[in-house]
């Protein structure tokens, strides 16, 4: 599993990666891909870290677990492949870019676009079983996330940090907060959206942080 991952990911998190829990995990992960179908596919896992590589990190944006429905998960957090029905959470993030910067909407769910640009779309979890969410919660990921955070955190370069809902707001302590902006706001799943997720303008902000330090903005712009 841990082979998956870029070169420059393994040196910046070579710690966690010699820890005895980034062992027992990979155990752990391969099991459950011996006896259930499991989210995203492996060849998938560690997308955001490929298509992100740490020097060009300029904004994290932190999910929680994996979709998990068939064809959804491809290892970028809130992000659906080509074709695929938009989750209820991406629609509501759409539907908050659409308002924050008034573009026309995406035809599409996927976010390869951002994280090519250096958004680096991070999961707390980065696999699940097929319908049965945060079932792979618990079982090593959330320490290796943690240091992936501290690992961004540590860089010399200013970053944007994007907690949105209780849970992603607990990593704050992890993020040096005199160096890098962090943007929290609620959770842009049904259940929250509308408690402060809507009108929290974050796209615009980011790219406000992100000039304010010296840093170019992100396209928000996704395939029409």
């Amino acid at each position: 599993m841990w082979e998956r991952l870029p070169e420059g990911w393994k040196q910046e998190l070579k710690g966690a990666l010699e820890a005895p829990s980034a062992e027992a995990l990979e155990r752990f992960v391969d099991q459950e891909r011996g006896e259930a179908t499991i989210y995203p596919p492996e060849e998938e896992l560690f997308s955001a870290f490929q298509l992100t590589p740490p020097e060009r990190v300029r904004v994290l944006i932190l999910g929680q677990d994996p979709y998990h429905g068939p064809g959804q998960a491809h290892g970028l957090a809130f992000s659906v492949r080509p074709g695929v029905r938009l989750p209820p959470s991406l629609l509501n993030i759409f539907k908050e870019l659409q308002s924050d910067l008034g573009l026309p909407p995406a035809m599409g769910g996927s976010l390869v676009s951002w994280a090519e640009q250096g958004v680096l779309l991070l999961n707390a979890v980065l696999t699940v079983r097929a319908g049965t969410p945060n079932s792979h919660a618990a079982h090593g990921w959330e320490e290796f996330t943690d240091a992936v955070i501290q690992a961004v955190s540590a860089r010399p370069e200013p970053v944007v940090f994007v907690l949105w809902g209780g849970y992603a707001r607990k990593k704050k302590k992890l993020i040096d907060t005199k160096r890098h902006a962090i943007l929290e706001a609620a959770h842009p799943s049904p259940l929250s959206a509308s408690q402060g997720f809507f009108g929290s303008r974050p796209f615009s902000r980011i790219n406000e942080a992100l000039v304010a330090r010296g840093r170019e903005p992100i396209d928000w712009r996704l395939p029409g």
